[in-house]
């Protein structure tokens, strides 16, 4: 493999490893229809200050949200809505493979 190639693989583990956090995927969906502060989102959330904003930088730095300061104020918004068309089609798969168990528990269920 080149390393052209295997930095392209990097390039795509990182943004993945981004998206990969409970509370990163709860506020790219908090943010999908609008921006919200930091102060929104640690209500609406249910967040402490210091770990969601850790989380917004991580998400900043890998290129999903961007943010815009206005007095004191920081509002994050999502940089590019395509994020959506990565999301969409994991919460398909999840949806089936839950069917799936479902499914199978309940066969195993019958006598």
């Amino acid at each position: 493999m080149s390393n052209n190639q295997e930095l392209v693989f990097k390039i795509k583990a990182d943004f993945l490893k981004a998206l990969a956090h409970p509370v990163r995927l709860q506020i790219i969906e908090r943010l999908k229809n609008k921006e919200a502060s930091v102060g929104e989102m640690v209500k609406e959330l249910g967040v402490e200050q210091s770990g969601l904003s850790k989380h917004l930088a991580i998400l900043r730095q890998a290129g999903i949200l961007t943010s815009r300061q206005e007095k004191v104020t920081v509002y994050y918004s999502v940089r590019d809505k395509d994020i959506f068309h990565v999301l969409r089609p994991i919460a398909e798969i999840l949806r089936k493979k839950l069917s799936e168990t479902n499914e199978m528990l309940a066969r195993l269920g019958k006598p």
